[in-house]
């Protein structure tokens, strides 16, 4: 999770579309340009058989308003790591889609 979250930061769409279960995996990745990321904080995880949810709230700014971004999110072990698999917001989230 905290790699996705740097590659978000960091704008590298190859790592986030590399580490993403192709199940559902976008063709693309659109970056706000006028986005910034701000913090990271995990709230929680659970791992088993291969599968893991990570819960997190990412905080970021658009145009000087602030946002959090609140998720539940699914991983899959894959043979070169952890995959993204999908995820549910928060009920305190005030993102945008990202």
């Amino acid at each position: 999770m905290r790699s996705r979250y740097a590659a978000y930061v960091m704008g590298d769409e190859a790592y986030l579309l590399g580490s993403w279960h192709p199940a559902t995996r976008p063709t693309n990745i659109a970056f706000d340009p006028q986005q910034r990321w701000l913090g990271l904080k995990i709230r929680g995880s659970q791992e088993s058989a291969g599968k893991a949810v990570v819960e997190f709230v990412a905080r970021f700014k658009i145009a000087g308003r602030g946002y959090r971004l609140h998720e539940v999110s699914r991983f899959e072990r894959g043979d070169d790591g952890w995959l993204y698999i999908d995820g549910i917001r928060g009920a305190t989230d005030s993102g945008r889609q990202t």
